[in-house]
């Protein structure tokens, strides 16, 4: 899975990509010509159960890599704006940082503090790159440059991504049917990537949970079913660099449970509909990650392609089960471990055996 971080300038898109990464790459306005990439562990504690049970001689967690992009801003040119557009077109989703601290150390490039402006600019700029890819192809669909046979209803489609692009709603939040929905994937249509929204607080706003116009960006999130995350980037990168042991007091302190790598995981989880189901043995503990919905065969996919064409059975386990029981053996003693075929709809937190034959 692959996130890419966006935002303008100076509103702590790389703190916060350090923050989830625990990586260091160097922060501040006009420092960065190209994107910070990098890779972090989604937290589970289920895998750190059943790593306890197995000791295996490696333990692979469920992996997302982060894009951090230079922010556009008031020195932003054609050229900036075109990578920024390009870096986005491989990306499973996007989380917009908006700040809401104040520092006299980092001003903002605009003066004053205003999420909802800032919020807005990105969002525009998405919008606007949208309503381009959509007339250069309509222009060319009237002119009959490109021969198809299904012209009217790419056309009827176009137009009505265009109402609501002029109406300034992103696509991911307009209700396509199937047929709609495959078409569209053909498209770079960068509103219709999924968005989580990032918000960048000083620490006594993130403790108290207010800061200004929260009220208002959180109407507009919740109209487009956008998930909100309030960070404290600064501090919660400094919590994490140290030892593991050590900073669970210090995140309990800012009314946290858990890291932002576990709270932004946990939203995209949710956000994207995604899933975890888990192979074990004494070699490998491993999560991997699928679409809820997925049946038994085309999870094994995810494995390897020869396991999905040689499917015969998956051997499937409840994690709540395994854990209320403690080993594999004796929920088949019990009878919890059970057979299911390739229609099985996979459950998250399923404890999977593939058997196949290729």
């Amino acid at each position: 899975m692959r996130i890419g971080i966006i935002g303008l300038p100076q509103v702590g898109k790389t703190t916060l990509f350090n923050l989830l990464t625990e990586a260091s790459a160097s922060t501040g306005f006009g420092n960065k010509d190209k994107a910070n990439i990098g890779v972090a562990n989604v937290p589970d504690e289920r895998i750190d159960y059943l790593a306890g049970i197995y000791n295996p001689k490696k333990t692979t967690y469920a992996q997302i890599e982060f894009v951090d992009l230079a922010g556009l801003g008031p020195n932003s040119n054609g050229r900036d704006t075109r990578e920024f557009l390009t870096a986005l077109q491989n990306v499973d989703a996007v989380v917009q940082v908006v700040r809401a601290f104040r520092s006299d150390i980092v001003p903002h490039f605009r003066g004053d503090i205003d999420a909802m402006r800032d919020l807005d600019l990105i969002q525009s700029e998405l919008v606007l790159a949208d309503l381009s890819l959509l007339e250069t192809r309509l222009e060319r669909l009237d002119k009959g440059r490109m021969k198809q046979t299904n012209v009217e209803v790419e056309l009827a489609l176009l137009d009505k991504c265009r109402t609501h692009l002029e109406q300034e709603q992103p696509l991911s939040q307009v209700e396509f049917t199937d047929e709609e929905a495959d078409q569209l994937r053909q498209y770079t249509f960068y509103t219709a990537i999924p968005m989580l929204l990032a918000v960048n607080l000083d620490e006594e706003e993130l403790v108290e949970g207010a800061y200004p116009r929260r009220e208002e960006l959180s109407s507009w999130a919740k109209a487009r079913k956008i998930p909100v995350i309030p960070i404290c980037g600064k501090l919660e990168e400094e919590i994490i660099g140290l030892p593991p042991a050590d900073r669970e007091p210090f995140l309990a302190d800012l009314g946290l449970s858990e890291s932002g790598i576990g709270r932004l995981a946990k939203a995209v989880y949710r956000h994207l509909d995604l899933v975890s189901y888990f192979t074990v043995g004494h070699d490998e503990v491993r999560a991997w990650t699928i679409t809820a919905g997925m049946n038994a065969r085309q999870a094994a996919g995810k494995i390897h392609s020869d396991i999905e064409r040689g499917f015969i059975r998956a051997e499937v386990v409840g994690y709540e089960d395994f854990r209320a029981l403690g080993s594999m053996t004796k929920a088949k003693e019990e009878g919890l471990c059970r057979l299911e075929g390739k229609e099985y709809i996979v459950q998250d937190g399923d404890i999977i055996s593939f058997r196949f034959n290729v």
